[in-house]
């Protein structure tokens, strides 16, 4: 099984992901984008790291301070290299990458969203909005739900995406949340993404 930490898959999900097709842009305003201050790792992230949990797929995402409650469905990579994402028409269903490390197990997890659709915001179009210290949720098939600390927010251009820092493998369970974000035209889509980086701190019974 390929991590998502594989160069080769890290640049094909980045190009899925930044890609101007990947999400309908409509009227409903500019998504909040993250602060240069939330991007700042967290110097207290370290404390409260919690110790990796047996492998099982995620099945459902909530960020309460974003009101954010949605089911996950798996994805993987299409016949063009790149990652498949949830349908557009969907716009409370997230996705996680099922080739890669399953959310609370040891490495980087990914779930990305889309930020809207052509009827409005979808589920992570307050993505940006979140601060460092918030609590991510993601529950498990094996009736665990792992509890992830939010460590920082960043938005990068589609040309600029760092694959390393964003899907590189980790030693500790970690967790990307990704949708897009950061400069958008009618011709081309969003210049970029909003990724937010948390670590595990916890779990508990679903």
């Amino acid at each position: 099984m390929r991590r998502i930490g594989d160069s080769a898959i890290a640049a094909a999900t980045a190009l899925a992901l930044g890609a101007g097709v990947w999400l309908l842009c409509t009227d409903t305003g500019t998504p909040p984008q993250p602060s240069a201050a939330e991007g700042r790792p967290d110097p207290g992230g370290e404390r409260g790291a919690a110790r990796a949990l047996p492998a099982s797929p995620p099945t459902r995402v909530r960020i309460p301070t974003i009101h954010v409650n949605a089911p996950l469905m798996g994805l993987a990579l299409t016949p063009s290299g790149s990652l498949d994402v949830p349908p557009p028409a969907e716009k409370n269903l997230a996705g996680w990458y099922e080739a890669g490390t399953t959310p609370g197990d040891t490495g980087t997890a990914v779930v990305a969203g889309h930020v809207d659709n052509t009827e409005g915001p979808a589920v992570f179009y307050d993505l940006g909005a979140l601060k460092r210290g918030t609590t991510i949720e993601v529950d498990r098939e094996d009736s665990t739900t792992a509890v992830f600390t939010v460590d920082a927010v960043e938005v990068y251009s589609a040309k600029n995406f760092p694959d390393e820092k964003v899907y590189g493998a980790s030693p500790r369970p970690e967790l990307r949340v990704i949708t897009c974000g950061g400069g958008y035209s009618k011709a081309t889509g969003y210049q970029g993404n909003v990724v937010v980086f948390a670590h595990l701190t916890g779990s508990r019974p679903a």
